[in-house]
């Protein structure tokens, strides 16, 4: 009985005698599922594009945040080092396309998920060979990020403080999110995007430059790499653990859906609301850590009932 108490309604008891600190905890989950969301989104134009989940999106996250400040720590000036991040990751686009993804057109998905695989570890090794190993601090202040917090009351209620960053880290999110939501969905380039995912041999014979596609959503996927570094290191460190962090866009992709722009912000607050709410009351009662194995569980139950996700096509194939 006391088990069940503790379940089922001592959690809620909790909320309704603190709501300051259940508003903290929702925003903090609010801030990491967008932030999610923008990982997702990375994955979701890959896969708009070959029709495959591409496991490098992690490590692509982690290269563009250390090609950030291991530029800026060499001496480069820091606006000046972003625009370099952001041609990095233009050439490493081209060079995906050129000597990946080319030389595998019309391939089966699962090569085109191996050549993703064996990229990720290329990228591992070349990062740790050009920038060390261990963590590194974000270079916040310097790309004119904001710091500091600001604290709300909540009269006899409590108080409420949101970190700056955390703002700053979901409004530039949210504005990437919805930017490029319109520019895939409302654009010549988004339609024959969607062509390339259906069919790249149907798409080379109505003229669709496989090759153009493909090198544009690889940038578009190392911008939001970038960016998701820049906020991610900002929270925390620039470091090789972030591949991890980045692999939770996997259950927000199974929840939203895997080629839905909507589903990934729907599917990214889910995840990162559901994590901090089901840490803070429900994690003593299994002895923590429930943010590390909560949202592939919810993953799994969605796989059971809807695996097209919540906003994902339902494919049927005739025989």
């Amino acid at each position: 009985m006391d088990m069940l108490y503790n379940i089922l309604i001592d959690p809620f008891v909790q909320m309704v005698d603190a709501p300051d600190f259940l508003i903290q905890v929702v925003w903090e989950g609010f801030v990491a599922g967008v932030l999610y969301a923008l990982i997702a989104l990375g994955f979701v134009l890959i896969y708009k594009a070959s029709g495959v989940f591409n496991f490098a999106q992690g490590i692509m996250v982690v290269f563009a945040g250390l090609s950030l400040v291991g530029l800026h720590e060499k001496g480069v000036p820091a606006w000046l080092a972003l625009i370099l991040a952001i041609a990095i990751m233009a050439i490493l686009a081209v060079c995906i396309e050129k000597f990946v993804m080319r030389p595998l057109v019309g391939q089966p998905d699962i090569i085109l998920l191996m050549a993703t695989i064996g990229m990720t570890y290329f990228l591992i090794g070349l990062g740790e060979v050009i920038f060390g190993g261990e963590p590194k601090q974000m270079i916040t202040s310097e790309l004119g990020l904001p710091t500091g917090s600001t604290a709300f009351e909540m009269g006899e209620r409590g108080l409420v403080i949101l970190q700056h960053i955390d703002i700053a880290a979901a409004v530039i999110a949210l504005l990437m999110v919805g930017g490029l939501a319109v520019f895939f969905n409302r654009t010549r380039i988004g339609r024959a995007l969607r062509a390339v995912a259906d069919d790249h041999t149907a798409a080379l014979s109505v003229g669709i430059s496989l090759n153009q596609i493909w090198a544009i959503v690889w940038f578009a996927a190392g911008i939001v790499a970038l960016a998701t570094g820049i906020m991610w290191g900002a929270r925390s460190d620039v470091s090789f653990a972030l591949e991890i962090v980045a692999l939770k866009a996997l259950p927000v992709l199974i929840l939203g859906g895997f080629t839905s722009i909507p589903g990934a912000i729907i599917g990214g607050l889910i995840i990162g609301i559901g994590e901090k709410v089901g840490e803070i009351y429900w994690g003593g009662l299994v002895g923590g850590g429930i943010e590390s194995w909560l949202a592939y569980v919810i993953a799994l139950i969605f796989l059971l009932f809807r695996p097209q996700g919540l906003f994902g096509e339902k494919i049927i194939e005739r025989i």
